[in-house]
């Protein structure tokens, strides 16, 4: 017996949203964690990780893992941001 279920999606046959979505998802780059937990709860999979550099100190410089969203995919549903344990996620008109 099956358990469980593996949803997978194809970018390449996705709608794209346009500019009709009310809110849109803004990342707090210096805030995110990289917990990928964003990406795992969108329903349109239209969130990656992208490397970023984040400051430490004026001198030194680290690189982290953090949200990045395809606004040409998101559908605003505000999902991203309810879910994001340190709310680097804000919804924006």
């Amino acid at each position: 017996m099956e358990r469980g279920g593996i949803i997978k999606n194809d970018i390449s046959k996705s709608p794209k949203t346009g500019d009709w979505a009310y809110s849109k998802p803004e990342v707090d780059k210096d805030k995110c964690i990289g917990c990928e937990t964003c990406v795992q709860y969108c329903p349109d999979a239209c969130i990656e990780m992208q490397t970023h550099n984040s400051q430490l100190t004026t001198d030194n410089k680290k690189q982290k893992k953090v949200a990045d969203i395809d606004y040409d995919f998101c559908k605003g549903c505000g999902v991203c941001a309810q879910v994001c344990p340190v709310k680097a996620i804000s919804m924006r008109k």
